[in-house]
């Protein structure tokens, strides 16, 4: 798992993630992030990599790759 900055233009695509839920519900908002999240999962492909990442998002002192 990846835990630096391997984002490219991480502020581009915080800001589509952002332009993605405009005009969503709060439901439909949280449909896209699931289907958002499978995509990316089958995008990595590796479930040890997959469950340390979920793992990792659980612990509130893990810094996000893009806050550094």
């Amino acid at each position: 798992m990846k835990t630096t900055l391997h984002l490219q233009d991480a502020d581009g695509f915080y800001e589509q993630l952002l332009e993605a839920h405009a005009g969503l519900t709060p439901p439909e908002s949280e449909l896209f992030n699931a289907r958002l999240i499978l995509l990316l999962a089958n995008q990595v492909g590796n479930a040890q990599v997959l469950g340390e990442c979920i793992a990792a998002a659980r612990v509130s002192e893990t810094v996000s790759p893009v806050a550094q």
